[in-house]
């Protein structure tokens, strides 16, 4: 997902494009051989990912990542991990809390989320926006009590700060969450900007 005017570019974009083949972006710009889907609503930073759950927008399941990812593989066995059902990170450093960097969205789960989002955004916003409120992922996750990727995958999906620092492990997906941002590490196994 990219949102004009901040951090990311479309440049970041092509950057996982060329990790993730076929990979297609929500966003409100052009960004050149990737396909795009137009994003519908100025909502802000991280609440632009409730634009997943608006039914219709990608029909069927979807695999979201986001843009500071880097994937080292298929992700085939990943969403086969997944079986179907919604799959949300636990977060890195309070597990108990679901986290919205990679996430797979079952088609029937989209609905639920995006009607209870669309009573009242603006309240979502306000009520989760704030630091320890968790954000998106703290409106999305009571709703789903979805599964966790470090279940149904153990191993597969970690983080750079809490796993990488000095080993990099047998991992498909490195969630960078954060500063640094995988263009500003240098290792042999980031793919260069």
């Amino acid at each position: 997902m990219l949102r004009s005017g901040g951090e990311y570019k479309p440049a970041h974009v092509q950057w996982l494009a060329r990790q993730v083949p076929g990979l297609i972006c929500l966003s409100d710009t052009d960004v050149p051989g990737v396909e795009t889907v137009p994003l519908r609503y100025d909502w802000p930073g991280w609440w632009a990912k409730m634009c997943l759950f608006k039914p219709g927008i990608i029909a069927g399941d979807l695999l979201y990542l986001d843009l500071d990812t880097v994937v080292r593989g298929d992700l085939s066995p990943l969403i086969e991990a997944a079986g179907g059902k919604t799959t949300m990170l636990s977060d890195f450093y309070w597990p108990e809390h679901p986290a919205s960097g990679l996430m797979y969205i079952a088609e029937r789960d989209k609905t639920k989320v995006w009607t209870e989002w669309m009573k009242s955004p603006a309240k979502h916003m306000a009520r989760r926006g704030g630091r320890g409120t968790m954000g998106d992922q703290g409106f999305i996750g009571p709703i789903l009590d979805p599964q966790r990727w470090q279940d149904v995958a153990p191993g597969k999906v970690v983080s750079y700060k809490v796993h990488c620092k000095r080993t990099l492990p047998s991992a498909t997906v490195i969630c960078f969450h954060g500063n640094p941002r995988p263009w500003q590490v240098r290792a042999n196994w980031i793919p260069p900007l």
